[in-house]
């Protein structure tokens, strides 16, 4: 296949260079000029990316959005859900007739709730099919070759049998899934609960505290995917128990990573003033628990990540306040 990539960070040439390995053509498209020819001089990306990370020479990559997405049988999304909806307007103008969009972002929209899907069908019209990627699939992870598995999913006839065998390869097992509201929930929420997670290793709270975090924030995640109109399977697969593994016990996870900062003391100001990496469920906590509420969906661990964010709650004092909940028989139910 022809494809273009929307976004040059990690994960964007990640998946450039899975969809080369796999056989494919391959452009990227980046935001900024200046770094974007940094790139496609060095073929390296080193703001995201370790120096073994090269990028073979047929993959283009250009600041270019005509030459990105001249004749593309397929658009990967990699660009983070906040920015989505403006990258798409500078663009759609450019995108072939009916040609399908994959997101691979995972958050929901501060100012809307929407998720990725609904940004793109919005913003690039109902002509477009819109599928989502998702599951436990680290950037560097992925650059250095290394095994994962993914799903892809999407509505019937959005192309996500063809994009499943394209994709696939002896580096990606991607799975197959009609449950999109779910795939994208997962992705969104887990980011909150990683968050969690990475507040308790700032804390010094060790393996027991954070299993606990992934234990419940699972049942979470489903409670309120349930309540959207998700399926519960899917939280319990590889878009959901699967990626809030990895995101949560990964040294690559950055939501993890910027929940540790907030344990050791720093605040959300610090943290976002002094990394250029995007940690998507800061902002997806603050939607979730709102939408949470009006669904009347208990989530207290949602609750507790945006207390600790932007509300000035100490983390141990989060943390203690979960401890501290009336006792009860585990469930589903919470």
């Amino acid at each position: 296949m022809n494809l273009a990539i929307l976004g040059n960070g990690g994960f964007g040439i990640a998946m450039a260079l899975v969809s080369h390995r796999a056989g494919h053509q391959v452009r990227v498209l980046g935001h900024d000029p200046e770094y974007t020819a940094t790139i496609a001089r060095t073929r390296r990306n080193p703001r995201y990316l370790p120096e073994s990370a090269v990028i073979p020479d047929p993959v283009v990559v250009t600041a270019d959005p005509a030459e990105a997405l001249a004749g593309c049988e397929g658009v990967l999304v990699a660009v983070p859900t906040q920015h989505l909806r403006e990258v798409l307007t500078q663009v759609r103008d450019r995108l072939p007739a009916g040609v399908p969009l994959v997101s691979l972002a995972k958050g929901l929209e501060q100012a809307t709730g929407q998720r990725p899907s609904e940004i793109l069908a919005e913003t690039a019209g109902p002509e477009h099919p819109v599928l989502a990627l998702s599951g436990p699939s680290h950037a560097e992870e992925l650059a250095a070759g290394l095994p994962a598995a993914v799903v892809v999913a999407g509505a019937a006839g959005s192309g996500a049998t063809a994009l499943q065998a394209a994709l696939g390869s002896a580096q990606l097992r991607v799975y197959r899934q009609h449950d999109l509201l779910g795939v994208e929930l997962c992705g969104a929420v887990k980011n909150v609960m990683a968050i969690a997670a990475g507040v308790a290793d700032g804390l010094g709270y060790g393996d027991n505290a954070k299993a606990a975090i992934l234990a419940r924030g699972v049942v979470e995640m489903a409670r309120y995917g349930v309540a959207e109109g998700a399926e519960s399977r899917t939280f319990f697969g590889m878009a959901g128990v699967g990626d809030l593994a990895v995101t949560a016990f990964s040294r690559h996870g950055r939501n993890r990573a910027f929940g540790e900062r907030v344990g050791r003391g720093e605040s959300l100001e610090q943290i976002l003033a002094s990394t250029h990496k995007v940690a998507e469920g800061v902002w997806t906590s603050r939607v979730v628990r709102d939408r949470a509420q009006r669904l009347s969906v208990e989530m207290p661990i949602t609750d507790a990540v945006c207390a600790v964010l932007f509300e000035g709650l100490a983390p141990e004092r989060a943390v203690r306040a979960l401890m501290e909940r009336d006792l009860k028989e585990e469930s589903f139910e919470g």
